[in-house]
Formats: structure tokens, C-alpha cells, sequence
């Protein structure tokens, strides 16, 4: 009994530790995508992508770098594009680096792995995009593609688009009123995948031995990344995905458990792969099915799986080649001093206050101000279900906070 209760106290001090790590990166990830969501609409990313379809993945991928990380708000933006007379390609392109390109994602990456897992992240999302791209020339899919847009362009487009240039946006209290009251809502579409996937990420950090990840990911904590054969490579880049769809928490808040399955030795191919799965779950695959029907989401699931598969062996092989790899001992976040007076400390600080303004300007000083971006329909089963894990994550943390210190 008291070898659990020493447990439980570590598995919440570390999952309370690995969020103050990470805070500032949240804070200032989601004031820079609330900005870009405030500043340039679908409608003037759609009008700038043009019709050349080179143009348009290119910018595609651009606006999806400067857009938002989280998978709901990717796949209305996608839908958005798309029924505006983006190409499904581009589309495509939007959408996966929205969720792999971002800004805060690679910010996330680089206090919980090393620089090679941020390099991997940005390559990779660029390898996936085109690897999607000549699937999509390869097998030409353009009866679904038709039945796609029909089917979505039979909803009422209620998107209004101001006149105004972004910078007289950026000059108005109004529009940073909007931008407050988008930061609001980038917490909350994400409160509850970051608490639950952080605290999974302390639970497992805790209670799960290194045999558990040797059964689940073949070979791992045998060596380095480079001493795994090909299929175990493959094996483990097939497995993350399916660690990321039981999780079903998205990328930013798989990043610290990311960083533990590194750590017992799970290859380097294996984690890209689980950090790249945030689309490849069966939420998205519900949401896609809405909007497009069954068979263009199967189709996009496809898609992605396969340049996901492609993508991680390509970073794998082209790492190892220039003797890149990163090692697993390099990466020991469970045994962090957590709490202490430095740069993280700091940084938090500032980034508290600034998101106390936010707060401040949006929610009580601007309340006559109303900015609502659209979303992807979640299941309100799987969000009410996502809520009670959350609120009993929160309880599970007091009471191990309480024990770590004030009991043992």
C-alpha cells in the first residue's frame, strides 16, 4: 500500500511538473494562433491560394504553419477552404500542416525531446504533405472528390468577411478584444485533452515498467534507434498510431508521454509516427465522415495513414544516413527537478500576466465584443465522457500532491 501511495504522489508531482514546464509555450502558441485567427480569415487564405494547383498546396501548407494545432478547428478550417474553391489537394495540405506544422507544437517538442524531434516534426509534416500529394496525382480520386463538394456545398456559408486590412485589425481594441476572446476559446477546446494526456503522461512515468513498452513496441529499450531492423522500424511506426488512438488526446498534449516512450526506448521512427497520429483517430475519421460521407473518410484516413508510414521511415533511414539519431538517455524529463527559480519560472510569469490581460480585455472589459470561429461537430458523448476524465484527473492530482507532501 505504501509503495502505490509513494506512486501516485510521484505520478501527480511529475504531471503537475511536466505542465509547468510547458506553460509558457501553451500560452504563447495559442496568443499567436488566436492572433492569426483573428487577423486572416479562410476566406482571404482562399483568395490568396489562387486556382494553380502548385500555388495553392504551397500556400496551403503556409497558412496551415500559421494557423491553429488543434484537430477540430484544422478540420473546419479545411472544410471552410475547400467548399470556398480550394483544391482538395491543397485542402489536404492545410490540414496537415495545421496539425503538424504549428508554431507552438514545435515549441512543445523542443522542452520535452531534443532539437531532432523539433527538425523531424517540420520535415516530416513536409513529407507528409507530399507524399499525400502524389497519392492524391497517383490515384486521381475525382468521383469522390466531386461527391465531397457537393455535399458540402449544400450548407449555408455563414462566414462574414471584413473589409478591413490586418493592419488596421491590429491598430483596434475590437479585433484584440476577438483575439482575447479566441484565446479563451483555443483553452478550451484543449483543457481537457492537455489535462488527460498530461496526466496519463505522469501515471505512466510512474506505474508502468519498461516490460510493458518492450511487449507493446518490439525490441525497444535494446539500444539506440540505429540497431533496429527494418521491421521492427515498421512495427513500431504501425503500433504508435495505435498508442495515440487509445489515448485519443491530439498531439499537444501526447508530446510529454511522446518524450517517456523515447525514453524506454522506443525508436525514433516509432515516436514520429505516434506524434504524426493525432488525424488518424477515430473522432476525426467520425468528423470527415460528416462532412464528406463515409467513403471520402476512409479515403482521407488512408491518405494520412500511409504518409504517416512513409513519412516516419523516410525521417528514420535519412537521420540515421547522417548519423542523427538522437539518443534515449538524453531524454530523462521523469527525473527533472521540476519546480525552481530559472528561465522556465520567468517565462511563465510573463506569459501568466499577458494571458491575465487577455482575460481582462475579452471576457470583462470587451464583453459588448462576440468572436466565435467555427468548429468541427464533437460528439457530445465523447466531450461529456472527455469532461468527467478530466475533473477526475484533477482529484486524482490533489489527492497525490496531498500525499507526496503532506503524508509520505
Amino acid at each position: 500500500m505504501s509503495e502505490f501511495l509513494s506512486k501516485w504522489g510521484e505520478a501527480a508531482y511529475t504531471t503537475t511538473g511536466f505542465f509547468w514546464m510547458a506553460l509558457w509555450a501553451f500560452i504563447l502558441g495559442y496568443v499567436i494562433s488566436s492572433c492569426i485567427q483573428v487577423f486572416v480569415t479562410e476566406k482571404r487564405m482562399q483568395r490568396t491560394m489562387g486556382k494553380d494547383e502548385s500555388k495553392s498546396v504551397l500556400l496551403g501548407t503556409f497558412f496551415g504553419f500559421i494557423s491553429s494545432s488543434c484537430s477540430f478547428a484544422a478540420l473546419a478550417s479545411t472544410k471552410s477552404l475547400f467548399k470556398k474553391g480550394a483544391s482538395f489537394t491543397s485542402s489536404v495540405a492545410f490540414l496537415l500542416a495545421s496539425t503538424n506544422l504549428v508554431i507552438e507544437l514545435g515549441i512543445i517538442i523542443s522542452i520535452f525531446l531534443s532539437w531532432q524531434f523539433v527538425v523531424g516534426e517540420y520535415v516530416g509534416g513536409i513529407i507528409l504533405i507530399l507524399i499525400s500529394w502524389l497519392l492524391i496525382r497517383l490515384i486521381n480520386p475525382k468521383k469522390l472528390i466531386k461527391d465531397a463538394k457537393n455535399r458540402i456545398d449544400s450548407e449555408d456559408d455563414e462566414e462574414g468577411d471584413s473589409g478591413k486590412s490586418w493592419k488596421k485589425k491590429m491598430k483596434s481594441e475590437t479585433s484584440w478584444a476577438k483575439v482575447a476572446q479566441q484565446y479563451g476559446m483555443e483553452w478550451k477546446m484543449v483543457w481537457k485533452d492537455v489535462t488527460i494526456g498530461f496526466t496519463i503522461a505522469g501515471v505512466v512515468a510512474a506505474f508502468v515498467p519498461d516490460s510493458f513498452f518492450q511487449t507493446l513496441f518490439i525490441n525497444s529499450g535494446q539500444g539506440g534507434s540505429n540497431d533496429f531492423g527494418f521491421f521492427t522500424i515498421l512495427e513500431h511506426i504501425i503500433v504508435g498510431p495505435v498508442a495515440a488512438f487509445i489515448t485519443f488526446i491530439g498531439s499537444m498534449g501526447n508530446i510529454p508521454l511522446a518524450a517517456l516512450l523515447f525514453g524506454k526506448g522506443v525508436s525514433f521512427a516509432g515516436v514520429m509516427a505516434f506524434i504524426f497520429s493525432d488525424l488518424v483517430v477515430f473522432p476525426i475519421l467520425r468528423i470527415n465522415a460528416k462532412y464528406y460521407g463515409w467513403k471520402m473518410s476512409f479515403f482521407i484516413l488512408f491518405l494520412l495513414f500511409t504518409s504517416l508510414i512513409g513519412a516516419s521511415l523516410a525521417l528514420h533511414y535519412s537521420f540515421n544516413f547522417l548519423n542523427l539519431l538522437p539518443d534515449p538517455s538524453s531524454v530523462s524529463i521523469s527525473e527533472t527537478e521540476h519546480f525552481k527559480i530559472d528561465y522556465t519560472f520567468w517565462l511563465n510569469m510573463v506569459f501568466l500576466l499577458i494571458s491575465g490581460y487577455l482575460a481582462y480585455l475579452g471576457f470583462f472589459k470587451r464583453k459588448d465584443v462576440m468572436f466565435m470561429k467555427e468548429m468541427a461537430p464533437k460528439s457530445k458523448a465523447l466531450e461529456k465522457t472527455l469532461k468527467y476524465l478530466a475533473f477526475s484527473c484533477y482529484l486524482w492530482l490533489t489527492g497525490g500532491i496531498i500525499i507526496k507532501f503532506f503524508v509520505s
